[in-house]
């Protein structure tokens, strides 16, 4: 008899969904992300934005030679062996004040009043600092301060010790010539660098503006803070961990309250943020969960790719594009969201603000503790870093929040090991600094 296989037979168990590495996760989402396009900006509104070129100075600074003092202009060789009982006498042909534009002519014998930040005069050579002179007051005793220039007749001053040449002038361009570099593409611009650019006469600057950023948190179960907490409710934690997290990071952030788990509801807030959002980001609804919404939501939108990745805490990730705005939806539990931030979300808005580091400093530590680790993956455990060595800081629950607080790095384990004895080195991703 001719053997016949039924169709049941034939079928082929479907092949498990791809588990993803962190570095592939996270090289996939980079690769479809870019700079915002620069803009030109007022000084101050470019505060805390990545610079979109360099910078080269137009101007030496300072634009000219100036006293560092208040004293008197002189020539060198009229102070030469100048004591105080034996001082040398000069005429005091004029005063120059901050922003003078004449200038007295300093002559063999001769001084000028002059005052902090103004410009030398013609045949002056150094300044004599007040408290090296009378002060003109005739008496020969050293001056404290500048005093009022005598009113009508001829003034001398009596300088007490000889000056050296260029003693208190602050030169042309000893701080920046003209046509050099002074600040590069990529560069954050706080007060030092806003102050320069104004120094150097740009009122513009063009830079990288720093993204808007949508964070919004899903989940029946989420109340603000501050309003009674039912049966079964939790407050909504994770939107002031992330916008607190994207505002780090450089971002302009938006928080938006928890969001029900409720397709319509969902659809209207996203509707109604997508218009101010360069980057949104989601905690809660990306794992296999029945009244998960959001992926719903999403796919009606665009193109996203929720995945299961090969770390712990943070194992179900989302990532993609809601009208053309990426997206990175992150697990609800808190502590998998925030360390989910840390890892993809951050590189993205340093991607975007053009910044050269996009990733938090990893460094070397002995950790004092012993650690285990899941086989097949990437444990990240909350730990304290201080002179080299790490501690662990709380447990490995993804709810542990008081841990994480007192956390000022993440531990990493690799996905081949499952423990770590105390003593040996470990990669410490630093969360400060």
């Amino acid at each position: 008899m001719t053997g016949t296989t039924s169709d049941s037979c034939c079928e082929e168990t479907p092949a498990p969904p791809r588990m993803w590495s962190v570095d592939e996760h996270l090289a996939d989402v980079l690769s479809d992300v870019v700079p915002l396009p620069a803009i030109e900006l007022q000084l101050l509104d470019a505060q805390g934005c990545r610079l979109a070129e360099d910078v080269d100075s137009e101007v030496d600074l300072p634009p000219f030679d100036n006293s560092s003092m208040d004293g008197y202009a002189v020539r060198t060789a009229d102070t030469a062996g100048a004591t105080g009982p034996y001082p040398s006498v000069l005429t005091v042909v004029g005063e120059i004040a901050a922003g003078a534009a004449e200038l007295p002519k300093v002559g063999p014998g001769q001084a000028a009043r002059i005052m902090t930040g103004a410009p030398m005069p013609p045949g002056a050579e150094a300044v004599a600092p007040v408290e090296w002179t009378d002060g003109g007051t005739g008496t020969g005793e050293a001056a404290d301060a500048m005093t009022a220039a005598p009113a009508g007749g001829a003034e001398e001053v009596r300088v007490l010790r000889p000056v050296a040449e260029g003693a208190h002038i602050r030169r042309r361009g000893s701080d920046l010539s003209a046509r050099e570099r002074v600040l590069e593409a990529g560069a954050l611009l706080g007060p030092t660098q806003l102050g320069l650019l104004a120094a150097i006469g740009r009122a513009t600057v063009r830079v990288r503006p720093r993204p808007r950023v949508v964070v919004l948190s899903t989940g029946s179960e989420l109340v603000q803070p501050g309003e009674p907490v039912g049966p079964g409710q939790i407050s909504d934690s994770n939107s002031f961990t992330l916008t607190a997290a994207a505002q780090d990071a450089g971002a302009i952030a938006y928080r938006v309250g928890g969001v029900p788990d409720d397709a319509a509801v969902l659809r209207a807030v996203l509707e109604d943020q997508l218009g101010r959002a360069d980057l949104i980001v989601t905690s809660g609804g990306v794992s296999v969960g029945a009244y998960d919404v959001v992926k719903e939501v999403f796919a009606e939108y665009g193109e996203m790719d929720f995945r299961r990745l090969r770390m712990q805490p943070g194992k179900p990730q989302g990532f993609g594009r809601i009208q053309g705005t990426p997206l990175l939806a992150l697990p609800g539990n808190p502590v998998s969201s925030y360390i989910s931030f840390e890892l993809f979300v951050r590189p993205v808005i340093r991607t975007m603000m053009g910044a050269p580091d996009v990733h938090r400093p990893v460094v070397g530590a002995v950790c004092t503790g012993e650690l285990r680790s899941p086989a097949g993956r990437r444990q990240y455990l909350r730990g304290w870093y201080a002179d080299g060595e790490v501690a662990p800081v709380g447990g490995e629950g993804s709810h542990l929040v008081g841990a994480l607080a007192r956390a000022n790095c993440l531990i990493v384990v690799p996905e081949e090991e499952t423990s770590v004895a105390a003593g040996r080195t470990v990669d410490v991703v630093l969360l400060t600094g």
